[in-house]
């Protein structure tokens, strides 16, 4: 795992992706930063924290499109392949990997608490709360990502599927809001990403809720790894 990590982690940043994943998502950030606290003059950072959840729709995709694909294609997974290496260990490594690279963008925004500090006083229970949810919603949508990008060696396809997937989330968060059926919204409850980022958004921290977007990333990376375990030995 440690050796994949490694190479997967010096690609992003010898390439252009990890650069342009880093700018784009800060772009986004930084500009719901300016039109919610700076043009309001507010310490309130729960829209920029918003923000990054469904911006997260749009960047992972980019992050994680190449994971498996770009092996598939320059044919380099035939080398990965057969290393002595578990499949367990070469998902993690692409999986820690990406997250890192996600890790090392929204340290960036930390910057934005620092900025409504000088100014006023945060509510640091929201923020670590935000930060909290925020790290765990990441963890299942890269998840997805790389998950996605082991069925497929195009990258455009393997970026457009994992966005339709994402959507497909956002979907079911909007339905959660129109349904009246109370069995119907348990069911929508219970796969939303969104509406258990409420707790969090609060400032109340959920062990429930934070054990679900671990198990959601963990089924993910199962998936992942039954997909490479039967492209090794087909």
């Amino acid at each position: 795992m440690k050796a994949v990590y490694k190479r997967d982690l010096r690609a992003y940043f010898a390439s252009p992706l990890g650069y342009v994943f880093i700018a784009a998502f800060l772009i986004i950030i930084n500009g719901a930063f300016y039109l919610t606290n700076i043009q309001n003059a507010t310490n309130n950072l729960s829209g920029v924290y918003q923000t990054i959840l469904y911006a997260l729709i749009i960047v992972v995709p980019l992050l994680t499109m190449r994971s498996l694909s770009e092996e598939y294609k320059q044919r380099t997974d035939q080398l990965l392949f057969t290393a002595p290496a578990k499949a367990s260990g070469i998902v993690l490594g692409k999986f820690f990997a990406a997250y890192t690279v996600f890790v090392i963008a929204l340290a960036f925004t930390v910057i934005q608490v620092f900025i409504v500090a000088a100014f006023g006083t945060p509510n640091l229970a929201s923020v670590a709360g935000n930060y909290i949810a925020i790290l765990a919603a990441a963890a299942v949508y890269i998840a997805i990502g790389v998950f996605v990008s082991s069925l497929t060696e195009n990258q455009l396809i393997a970026a457009i599927a994992s966005l339709g997937i994402f959507l497909g989330i956002l979907l079911l968060d909007i339905a959660y809001s129109l349904v009246n059926s109370s069995v119907v919204k348990s069911i929508l409850y219970w796969v939303s990403v969104y509406r258990r980022f409420n707790t969090f958004y609060l400032g109340v921290f959920s062990i429930a809720d934070f054990v679900y977007y671990v198990s959601a990333a963990a089924v993910f990376i199962f998936l992942t790894v039954k997909v490479i375990e039967h492209k090794r030995w087909s």
